[in-house]
């Protein structure tokens, strides 16, 4: 069992995360007001707490996890290749995971050495796709559902 910790968006590529306590979650359109969350397999990106601090830890340093640019941090739950094709229910929204998400050049551009950092563990997060639309908040309730 996990906890939901952060939500972000960002409304263009390139532009500034914006961090939200909740969400409406959809099949048509990913977390709310993402730009990115069109159907497909890469819908909404969650990230792991410990994996982050384990890349930050790995550079000596500490950055928001909104540097990842994901859309849901979660505590709890260290998802990896195991868990693909599996649901993740976050509050009343459920998920499927399809994919790793691999870390891409622009985590350079954030701090130099973030996507080699990101590459071990999944530390990058995994993408999933909407499968059942829903109101999320930080605080709710994460968990795997075979």
């Amino acid at each position: 069992m996990g906890k939901l910790l952060g939500i972000a968006y960002r409304d263009a590529s390139r532009r500034p995360m914006h961090e939200i306590s909740a969400a409406y979650v959809s099949r048509a359109g990913g977390v709310e007001g993402d730009f990115r969350g069109k159907k497909g397999r890469r819908q909404v990106t969650v990230l792991s707490v410990e994996k982050w601090r384990d890349a930050c830890a790995e550079l000596d340093v500490e950055l928001p996890w909104t540097t990842r640019r994901a859309n849901l941090l979660i505590s709890g739950l260290a998802i990896g290749p195991e868990d693909v094709g599996r649901s993740l229910q976050v509050g009343e929204a459920l998920l499927r995971i399809t994919i790793e998400t691999d870390p891409c050049p622009r985590m350079d551009e954030q701090h130099q050495g973030l996507k080699r950092a990101l590459v071990p563990d999944w530390r990058g997060g995994a993408c999933c796709e909407v499968i059942g639309d829903g109101e999320i908040s930080v605080g709710d309730e994460v968990r795997l559902i075979d």
